[in-house]
């Protein structure tokens, strides 16, 4: 569980830093980031999609699923 959280965490700054000006500041984009890897996760597990394993696996899936998170959330933000 703490290694979800701290991947999440790393996830949600890299995507807040991917989307400019689409971030909420750096402690709402951890907590984006974090669901973000279970966003992440659920969406490649549907999409068939294998990253591979370890931190860069895991990173790249959080990244991605944050940056999904951070773009619907922005949707409502307008």
């Amino acid at each position: 569980m703490l290694y979800a959280i701290i991947i999440g965490a790393i996830a949600g700054w890299l995507a807040g830093k991917i989307m400019k000006g689409g971030g909420f500041g750096v402690l709402i984009n951890i907590l984006l980031g974090i669901l973000g890897g279970f966003v992440g996760n659920w969406l490649f597990g549907v999409l068939d999609i294998s990253i591979g394993s370890g931190i860069v696996g895991d990173l790249i899936t959080g990244v991605i699923g944050a940056v999904v998170v951070l773009f619907i959330v922005g949707l409502f933000k307008r």
